[in-house]
This record gives C-alpha cells, sequence and structure tokens, in this order.
C-alpha cells in the first residue's frame, strides 16, 4: 500500500511558532499540534501544505525548508514538517479549537500531540 503523507507546517513570526489545538478525534482533542494534513494523490507536499493552511487557518503561506525527521504515525502514514512564512492572512482557526503562538521557552509546557513532540528540539532550534 502507498505510504500516506501528512504534512505539518511550523509557522514561525517575530520568534513565535502557531500550534493549533485540536477539536478532534477524542484521544486527541484538547492537544496541540503544528497544523497541516494529508497530501492529495498528484499534489507536492508543498502546494498540500499551502491548501491545508488555506483551509485550516484562512492564510497564505510560502514552504520552505523541511524541519526534522519523518516521523511515523502508523504502518502506512508518514508525518513530515516544513517550515513555513505567513505571505498574508491572520490565522484563525476554523479546524481548531483554538490557536496560540509560544516561544522557544514555552515549547515544553505545551500539551503536544505524541507525534510532534519528535520535532520540540528542531522547533527550539528554528526559533
Amino acid at each position: 500500500m502507498p505510504n500516506q503523507i501528512v504534512v505539518a507546517g511550523a509557522l514561525i513570526a517575530k520568534s513565535s511558532l502557531l500550534v493549533a489545538q485540536r477539536r478532534r478525534p477524542p484521544e486527541l482533542a484538547g492537544r496541540w499540534e503544528l497544523p497541516g494534513g494529508k497530501v492529495m494523490p498528484g499534489e507536492s507536499e508543498p502546494a498540500a501544505l499551502v491548501r491545508e493552511l488555506a483551509e485550516e487557518l484562512g492564510v497564505d503561506v510560502e514552504v520552505g525548508e523541511r524541519l526534522g525527521e519523518d516521523v511515523a504515525l502508523d504502518a502506512t502514514t508518514t508525518l513530515r514538517a516544513y517550515r513555513v512564512r505567513l505571505v498574508r492572512g491572520e490565522p484563525r482557526p476554523h479546524d481548531h479549537r483554538a490557536l496560540r503562538w509560544v516561544t522557544a521557552a514555552q515549547l515544553h509546557d505545551v500539551d503536544w500531540v505524541p507525534s510532534d513532540r519528535a520535532w520540540l528540539a528542531d522547533l527550539a532550534l528554528a526559533l
């Protein structure tokens, strides 16, 4: 079975990182993540991230370099993070409970979804 790629965006502005609070599924609701979503067939990873962040946050972004290592979510799904730069818009939680900006010092105080914890060291360096 082909590997499903899920992309996540590390949106950094003024030394802060945007994190999004999940609404679902129940076991992850209330925990925080980098926003993003699934890459559709025939879509590039950067294009998927631009589309997902437009849908979830209502913003236009420019996708930069990869951040950190791939994270295996399960046997067929891989999570990949990219640095993204806000081009236009003010992030709003269309698909999440809430959004917040965190600094490098606050990274470890966030109740992350387990998969995104793998990037904490890389995020701290990026900030």
